[in-house]
């Protein structure tokens, strides 16, 4: 939502909006666009001259807002068809899902149109340091978004990417999320049959080719599927990945690329993207020169500051998979030194006990564990709920450190005299956390 107001202001559009609790870096990235937010859901605050509200997904009935637009007639939409009615019409639209790597992934491949002087629009749920922000609704042949499965609203209970009028979609991989609306794995695989169902003949399907998941998805699909893995069965072949203290390194289509991530899910990523811009006829010698200078998304490893010789690192993680590979990648990098891991169980899934016996299992890379009370527990109910302290048992009893704190003060003031130079302690959270990254820094 926060992208999409950048993107329509840039437009020459008036917008202001709404929310509950905005948080950095998307509070600032909006105040610096010049949009006004109003913290709750007032009628008031909405203009009587709107000519469209847009309304988030997050918007139920019974909230003052939404009853305000339903009695005064107001015209709405979802930000999915918004996009769609308003900026997609036309355009050679790419579109990435995937329960995991999505925002890395578009991002990639935005930058690399970018790079490469196509000028692409680009709609990401992040902000990508090299184009500086995370929606360019420009004129534009292409159009580079991050589709997400959640689905569009109060009123449209369908997947989000079901809107985007996709030419080519990356299926990055498929698992179980988003417990609050799916109801079992079949489900999801269900919208990601439905999505492809909508690819054009003349499109391109690329296929996470490791993943069981994303294979049988892709059974009966009527546009044409590409698999991109490291299985020797997959028609892209990644080959010879690398792993150093700057990046990763990998081969394609007999060529070497260099891409300053780490890990075999980011490698994977970086295939993803190369294919697509490759379909589009962007030259390997384009892409490679795009891809090593890529500099990351702000809350994806990204490196908050570093005091006393200790770094302190921001992840958006919040699913067990995510969690266990962005710390195999930190292995990988920062071999020798010690891994703290600190979680705060926010997401609508991570909340439930949906992951109780997947996330002990998440944290086997990290030398130390602090887990947070579960956010907003009392939405949840009591027989659903995750139990933190038992995931933190669950990780002591193999011998490695780990803790229950409640809150992010707690956590800081049991990890104050535990840290010694040399330590990475990286966050995962998919919210503010009460600002604990900067608690971190000035504490230690």
């Amino acid at each position: 939502m926060g992208a999409v107001a950048a993107g329509m202001r840039e437009q020459g559009y008036t917008v202001t909006g709404q929310d509950d609790n905005v948080y950095p870096p998307m509070s600032t990235f909006l105040e610096e666009k010049g949009i006004g937010i109003t913290k709750g859901f007032e009628p008031a605050d909405i203009p009587e001259s709107a000519d469209v509200v847009v309304v988030g997904n997050a918007m139920t009935r019974g909230k003052p807002a939404v009853e305000a637009v339903l009695n005064r007639k107001l015209y709405y939409v979802s930000l999915p068809e918004a996009l769609k009615q308003f900026f997609l019409r036309g355009r050679h639209n790419l579109v990435v899902t995937g329960t995991h790597g999505k925002t890395t992934t578009t991002s990639l491949l935005a930058w690399i149109f970018e790079s490469a002087g196509r000028a692409p629009a680009y709609l990401i749920g992040g902000i990508p340091s090299n184009l500086g922000k995370g929606a360019c609704l420009r004129d534009s042949r292409y159009f580079v978004l991050e589709g997400d499965e959640y689905d569009t609203a109060f009123f449209d209970k369908r997947s989000k990417f079901i809107h985007y009028l996709p030419e080519l979609v990356i299926v990055n991989n498929i698992e179980f999320d988003h417990a609050d609306i799916f109801e079992d794995l079949d489900a999801i695989k269900l919208s990601f049959r439905r999505l492809l169902n909508i690819v054009p003949s003349e499109g391109m399907v690329l296929l996470n080719g490791d993943d069981p998941n994303c294979v049988d998805v892709g059974r009966g699909c009527p546009a044409p599927i590409v698999e991109v893995g490291f299985s020797p069965n997959a028609a892209n072949c990644i080959r010879n990945p690398e792993h150093h203290a700057d990046g990763s390194a990998f081969e394609l289509f007999g060529a070497r690329f260099e891409v300053p991530m780490v890990g075999d899910f980011n490698i994977r990523n970086a295939a993803m993207a190369v294919s697509a811009a490759h379909f589009y006829g962007i030259t390997i010698p384009e892409i490679q020169k795009a891809l090593k200078v890529f500099k990351g998304i702000k809350r994806r490893q990204e490196v908050r500051g570093e005091v006393r010789g200790i770094k302190v690192v921001d992840d958006f993680g919040h699913h067990p998979t995510a969690i266990r590979e962005t710390l195999a990648g930190l292995r990988k990098r920062h071999e020798g030194g010690r891994i703290w891991a600190i979680f705060e169980p926010r997401s609508n899934t991570t909340r439930r006990a949906v992951f109780q016996h997947a996330l002990p299992e998440a944290f086997r890379d990290a030398d130390g564990v602090f887990i947070a009370q579960v956010a907003r527990l009392e939405q949840i109910p009591e027989n659903e709920r995750l139990h933190p302290e038992q995931v933190v048992a669950d990780i002591a009893a193999t011998g490695k450190p780990a803790f229950y704190e409640p809150t992010a003060d707690a956590i800081v003031e049991r990890i104050k005299p535990m840290a010694e130079a040399g330590d990475l302690i990286v966050v995962f959270s998919n919210g503010g956390f009460d600002g604990i990254h900067t608690k971190l820094l000035e504490r230690l």
